[in-house]
């Protein structure tokens, strides 16, 4: 896997937290920089956290599915892409995620649950040889700016770029879940 891979599945799992953000900017008649970057802050360490967890454990087992280690990376993807685009379509969890204010441990709360998938996708860098540090540095940076830049959009815009950032973020890493599975079999 190249770096530009795990950009692009950054990008991907910068989704739910851009989306999250877009919702925050939606509570305020005037955004401040600290709203914005505690934010953006908390959302970036979890995603970046996440993933690291994951090859943690993921290396624990690596010996035992190395054979299959390709068709696990396209599950995985393929389970939190399909998940990210059914969930963009799911009106209440929208109206709930924007309709609530959220405190800091709320928000500490929503950082965990919108960085659970980076935690499979951790597993899968473990199986896949990945270096971790590079990619969760480059997880972290985007899901910062994306959730940074988020919460100005959602306070300029509103809600409509939301539903959009989630189909997107699941394609994404559909397709990313399909390459490894072809350059594996020797397709690519």
């Amino acid at each position: 896997m190249q770096v530009i891979d795990i950009v692009f599945i950054a990008f991907g799992l910068a989704m739910d937290a851009f989306a999250v953000s877009i919702c925050r900017g939606l509570k305020v008649r005037k955004v401040s920089w600290k709203y914005s970057v505690s934010t953006a802050f908390v959302f970036g360490l979890f995603q970046a956290l996440m993933p690291l967890i994951g090859y943690l454990v993921g290396k624990q087992f690596e010996g035992y599915i190395t054979g299959i280690d390709h068709w696990i990376a396209f599950g995985l993807l393929g389970i939190i892409g399909i998940n990210l685009i059914k969930e963009s379509f799911d009106k209440e969890e929208d109206d709930a995620a924007c309709d609530e204010d959220i405190s800091f441990k709320e928000l500490l709360l929503m950082g965990i649950a919108t960085s659970i998938d980076a935690l499979a996708i951790g597993v899968t860098f473990a199986f896949l040889k990945i270096n971790i540090i590079t990619a969760i540095i480059i997880i972290g940076i985007i899901t910062f700016v994306l959730s940074l830049s988020g919460v100005y959009i959602g306070n300029l815009f509103g809600s409509k770029l939301k539903k959009g950032a989630e189909v997107l973020g699941g394609i994404i890493l559909i397709a990313i879940g399909i390459k490894i599975l072809l350059e594996h079999l020797g397709i690519l």
